[in-house]
């Protein structure tokens, strides 16, 4: 593709990285993309974008490295090494990393790929797999205003509400603090629909009308099917949810701060995963109501 934008390299193709990457090639960036499954490359090929047998390849030629893989520990297999981005990217290649990983990965990252002449930006994201799919997401960044500045068309191309929240790791933070109200708003709609339907109410109608006042809230509108018809099906799965509520807990203890309800929610959500249910989407937190309810819950 000859055009002026920058080269892309995507690293991680999974239920955000594909639509994310896609996205991008609509907007008309040229993008070579690397993962795991050989399934997911070939899903890139055929939306326009170009395949790469490693990291190394993928990195070689590309202005903008974005990586979206699942926590730190593959944040940091992608990105150091001798096969890693840092040793195989060109000096003054920007990296924006929308991983959601814990504040301090993001702040090393930074710091290592500095030596290497790598910009880096954390850019984690908020909406799920639909936000990912509608070029909808909301973008907390964390680097230096210039990097932010640079990768902004980029970034447009990818979601909505995009914003600079600070030095490294600041994006990493603020993702932290909207998975601890994601989680403790889908509790909380869980257990209203237990005592809900305990009690007899038509549940669907109930819902519609509280989510039309103070109750209402972007989780549940976006879960409210989840919940009537018991589906599942993960749009963000509960394993991630319990690595993100291990990443907000840490970081509030290490900053001082008292997070009690999130610290029941992080378990409910660690129980939930030890039943066997964290591949599952988060809305699942219903089936743990219902088990402490007393209620059948679907196999």
């Amino acid at each position: 593709m000859s055009n002026n934008l920058p080269k892309v390299a995507w690293i991680g193709l999974g239920i955000m990285g594909s639509p994310m990457s896609e996205n991008l090639i609509k907007a008309g960036y040229d993008v070579t993309g690397h993962t795991l499954e050989q399934d997911k490359t070939d899903r890139l090929v055929a939306a326009g974008g170009t395949g790469a047998g490693s990291i190394a390849e993928a990195v070689r030629d590309a202005d903008v490295v974005i990586t979206m893989v699942p926590a730190s520990p593959q944040v940091e297999a992608v990105a150091y090494g001798p096969d890693g981005i840092l040793a195989n990217a060109r000096s003054g290649a920007l990296l924006i990393d929308m991983s959601s990983i814990t504040p301090q990965t993001s702040v090393d990252l930074a710091k290592n790929a500095k030596e290497k002449g790598i910009r880096v930006l954390d850019a984690p994201v908020s909406g799920g797999e639909a936000g990912a799919i509608e070029a909808a997401l909301s973008i907390m960044v964390g680097g230096e205003q210039t990097d932010f500045d640079a990768a902004q068309p980029i970034l447009r191309a990818l979601g909505r509400t995009i914003v600079r929240c600070g030095p490294h790791g600041s994006g990493q933070t603020v993702k932290a603090a909207n998975q601890l109200i994601v989680a403790v708003n889908i509790q909380a709609c869980a257990e209203a629909v237990v005592f809900l339907e305990k009690s007899g109410v038509d549940l669907a109608a109930a819902l519609d009308v509280l989510n039309g006042g103070l109750a209402g809230s972007t989780v549940l509108t976006r879960k409210k099917e989840n919940f009537l018809k018991r589906d599942f099906a993960p749009g963000f799965r509960i394993d991630l949810h319990h690595k993100d509520m291990g990443i907000v807990t840490d970081a509030a203890r290490h900053v001082g701060a008292a997070l009690p309800v999130g610290a029941v929610v992080a378990q409910l959500v660690a129980s939930l995963r030890a039943q066997g249910d964290g591949g599952l989407d988060h809305s699942a937190l219903l089936r743990s109501v219902e088990r402490l309810s007393g209620r059948p819950v679907q196999v």
